[in-house]
């Protein structure tokens, strides 16, 4: 891994772990055990450094949330996949978390990865659930659109509710009842 590899993905660790406050140049170059000047040649300075780790976290997670939704399978069964992914539910989602990181909030182009994220997942879901319809594995009354937005809401509260309870548990209850919600639309 080169020195700018290993600043990115000790940011994107710190970042998940501390929020964008908590994650100080200094500890980003103890993690990466990467000077000062290695750390400012290859980043204008901590911005551009959260920024190309903000990028790498959210196109880990699409590339890894695509596989399942372009799986062989049903439209429930790829979104069942994807949903009961290995996940470290008691860390919280590390696009997710962000949403709660005023400073990330703040800064439309710290934001701009976050909201393009959620954005894609959204929509990548409503595509799935539109071919359930159209291939007649879902009922024609369900709006994928909205049903995407519920998917995607359950999923981040499951993540809260996991890490107030110190229990992936109400995660997984979450995850259980969006997807009997789904079965129910299900064309038998």
């Amino acid at each position: 891994m080169d020195t700018a590899q290993r600043l990115i993905e000790s940011t994107r660790e710190l970042l998940w772990e501390r929020g964008y406050v908590g994650t100080s140049p200094k500890a980003i170059q103890q993690r990466s055990g990467v000077g000062q000047g290695s750390m400012y040649h290859h980043f204008e300075g901590k911005p551009a450094l959260a920024l190309a780790a903000l990028e790498a976290t959210a196109q880990e997670m699409r590339a890894a949330a695509e596989a399942q939704f372009a799986a062989e399978g049903t439209a429930v069964q790829r979104i069942t996949s994807y949903l009961r992914r290995e996940r470290e539910v008691l860390r919280g989602c590390p696009v997710g978390r962000l949403t709660q990181d005023p400073d990330v909030m703040a800064d439309p182009v710290l934001r701009r990865p976050v909201q393009e994220t959620f954005g894609w997942l959204r929509e990548r879901i409503a595509q799935v659930l539109r071919q359930g319809v159209e291939r007649g594995e879902l009922s024609r009354r369900l709006d994928p659109a909205t049903t995407a937005s519920t998917v995607v809401a359950v999923l981040q509260g499951g993540y809260v509710l996991a890490r107030a309870a110190e229990s992936p548990a109400p995660f997984d209850e979450a995850v259980d009842g969006v997807l009997a919600l789904l079965a129910a639309q299900a064309v038998r």
